[in-house]
Order: C-alpha cells, then structure tokens, then sequence
C-alpha cells in the first residue's frame, strides 16, 4: 500500500542540508538545495562533473570522503544518494535518529519524503507526483502540465506577490488583510497580461487601490 504523503513547501534557504554521495542522481538533489540558497554538504570520495563545478564556484560544501556516522547532527534535510544500499540504509536510519526528514533515491518508500516531478514559472511552483509508483509517469504528467502554463503566470505571480507585500506594509488589520487578498484573487489581471494589455502598478496606483478597496468596505 502507497503513503499517504502530505505535500509541502519546505524554505531550505541558510539551512545545512546534506547530501550523500557525487553522482549525477546526488547533483540533481544538491542542484535543487542550491538553488534554494541551501547551506548545501556533499559528502563524498568523488564528485560528478556538475558537482565538481558547483565546489569550485563555492555553491556548495564537500566532504572528501565517505558518509560516517554523525555526518548528519544539525542538518534540516537529508538525501542519501550513494549507490551503495546499505550505505544508504545507514543515512535512513541516522536520519530518522535525529528526527531529520531524510529521502532514500534509491527506494522512496525507506525514507521519509519523496521529491515529486516539479517545473516553476517565477514564483508559481507545480509539483506532480504518483506517491511513488511511478517517478517517470510523474515526469511526463509534469512536462504535461508544463505545456498548458505559459510565461504569463510568471508576471501574474510576480503581480500577486508585489500587492501581497503592499497589503502587508499599509494595512495591520487582519481581517481587513484578508478581505483585500480575496479582492485581490477576483481580479482579472491574469487574463488581461493574457491579452496583452496589463501595464503594472506603479507604487501610487497600489497605495490608491488599497485605500479605495478599504473605503469600498467601511
């Protein structure tokens, strides 16, 4: 029987996540940790090409050996990612000592987390997954869903997350937040970047919106 696995948004940005091992499959997990300005640890007697290159610009921290253990104490997100199944194995069983979400690449169902197939578009982040089952069906359900979002979503989330920010500088009353988000969610900016015709807010227009929208409502 699959998992019920609950998704998430995890902010990885400053924290120490470790990763075990250097070939490609570990240079995916370590390029998603930094990329998400992840204190990023790669532990390992060797490293792949696109590793190797991520040490030597300073993105990421490497550990020239093999996993020991102990390796794991303070981390906030763990990848065992070896080849080796009992080395793999051990990492699982360090991890979950520590109370550390950890993901075994080599059998999901071991660890505590799996990563689901994923594309983003600015801010807009989809993530697809098959809990498991099938992490290439999930790839192609992803490139799927990919091809029905355009670049518009980018500048609509762009849009969102610039009012969002305003709301939260001008207007300390909670429910009064939250009737303006709602507000904010009817409106048809997407469909008019869509059209073509959508000229972003100037810092002025954003102050008189919130300030109309707040009137409208007394």
């Amino acid at each position: 029987m699959l998992p019920h696995y609950i998704p998430l948004m995890l902010n990885c940005t400053g924290r120490r996540c470790v990763v075990v091992g250097g070939g490609e499959v570990a240079a995916r997990k370590a390029a998603a940790l930094i990329a998400a300005s992840a204190d990023t640890i790669v532990i390992s007697p060797s490293l792949a090409p696109h590793l190797m290159a991520c040490y030597e610009k300073g993105q990421m921290k490497w550990n020239n050996r093999n996993y020991r253990e102990g390796d794991l104490k303070g981390a906030y997100l763990v990848y065992a990612a070896t080849d080796k199944e009992e080395v793999n194995a051990a990492v699982v069983k360090e991890a979950e000592g520590w109370g550390i979400p950890v993901n075994d690449t080599s059998d999901g169902m071991r660890g505590t987390f799996i990563t689901p197939a994923s594309f983003r578009r600015g801010g807009l982040i989809v993530a697809v997954s098959t809990s498991g089952a099938g992490p290439l069906v999930s790839r192609k359900l992803c490139r799927e869903v990919d091809a029905a979002f355009g670049d518009h979503y980018e500048a609509y989330i762009d849009f969102l997350s610039r009012v969002r920010g305003q709301i939260k500088d001008r207007v300390h009353d909670a429910e009064r937040r939250k009737s303006l988000y709602r507000s904010l969610a009817e409106m048809d900016i997407l469909a008019q970047i869509r059209e073509g015709c959508f000229r972003p807010w100037s810092d002025d227009e954003l102050a008189s919106w919130i300030e109309a929208e707040q009137e409208e409502r007394e």
